[in-house]
């Protein structure tokens, strides 16, 4: 089935089906710290950070989504709109459409237009490595939104249940390795919503590899995605034994942060509001990631989406301040309270 037919599909689903995880993020397992005496002004709280060298206004990334076709390009131009305005990361979704299809290179190249002073992050299926992508694709797909840094997304489980699905992820650690230094701009390795492993996480740091999103179950799940693709009974059935597979958003982080402390953690995988991120933040991620609350939100244009950064930037902002936390420096030395 033709790449483009497919992300129009992904993208009705999750606007159309539940396809959540049987599993929790694991999150709602701590709580925020409480100081009742902050000895703050709230008006002082300051949720703003870097990213790669770029301020942003606080540490979200609008996670890889979609990108490719007129209705999926649409989306990306409300979520870049809504991204400049407030100050945030984005990440495209995987930009192999630009490799199959060419003439879609202009429509990337406007998420950049849109979003010019953001860090904005590329994005491709680490298993193409395998697949006949080069050096000067990756470089090609980089150039098209002029990247801050390249997302390669590991999806072994979607790809096994996708029809047609790219399934030899052999050697890709080595061929991760080389690609390195031949990027202009950092890499990132994320999962797609099943977790990062503490063996993975090491092996992608010896690779090379220094920034890893988790990428967490607990939110969406891309087997039951495909699960709604297929026309199959058995292969629907085979994608439904998958729908509480994964590690959990928080155990991830948590497991991952012991293997390899000295890696530059973000996390996503279910991710709904502020107090989530706030959460994440103290695991030892340095930046939260969200997609499917704002994918609901991108449909009608930037404004929803501009409205619900500002409610999540506060929800973040008023955390800081019961934690007795100024800056988010400040914020990332305080401890959550494990309830379980």
């Amino acid at each position: 089935m033709d790449i483009q037919r497919r992300k129009d599909d992904h993208i009705r689903i999750n606007l159309e089906e539940d396809v959540r995880s049987a599993l929790t993020t694991g999150l709602e397992r701590y709580q925020l710290p409480h100081e009742a005496l902050p000895e703050l002004n709230l008006m002082d709280v300051e949720t703003q950070t870097t990213v790669f060298q770029k301020k942003v206004g606080m540490p979200l990334l609008i996670s890889s989504m979609t990108g490719g076709t007129d209705a999926t390009d649409r989306i990306n131009a409300h979520l870049a709109e809504a991204a400049q305005t407030k100050k945030v990361a984005m990440g495209v979704g995987s930009e192999r459409v630009l490799l199959e299809h060419p003439e879609r290179t202009a429509q990337f190249r406007n998420i950049r237009k849109r979003a010019p002073d953001i860090p904005l992050f590329a994005n491709l299926g680490a298993v193409q490595l395998n697949y006949g992508v080069k050096k000067d694709d990756v470089l090609r797909i980089i150039d098209a939104i002029e990247a801050d840094g390249l997302i390669l997304h590991l999806n072994p489980l979607q790809e096994a249940l996708q029809e047609g699905g790219n399934t030899d992820f052999s050697g890709l650690s080595s061929k991760i390795s080389k690609l390195i230094p031949a990027l202009p701009v950092p890499l990132i390795v994320k999962e797609v919503g099943w977790g990062i492993a503490p063996k993975t996480a090491r092996l992608l740091y010896d690779a090379g590899v220094r920034v890893i999103d988790v990428a967490g179950a607990g939110g969406t799940s891309w087997s039951e995605v495909e699960k709604h693709r297929l026309w199959d009974e058995k292969k629907q059935k085979l994608a439904s034994s998958f729908v509480g597979w994964g590690i959990p958003t928080a155990l991830s982080i948590e497991l991952v942060k012991k293997e390899v402390p000295e890696a530059t953690l973000w996390a996503s995988g279910g991710l709904t509001n502020g107090l989530d991120v706030a959460k994440v933040l103290l695991l030892g991620a340095s930046m939260g990631g969200m997609a499917g609350r704002l994918l609901s939100a991108a449909q009608d244009g930037p404004e929803k989406i501009i409205d619900l950064l500002d409610l999540m930037q506060e929800e973040l902002r008023l955390a800081m301040f019961l934690a007795g936390a100024r800056t988010i420096a400040e914020f990332q030395t305080k401890s959550l309270i494990r309830l379980v």
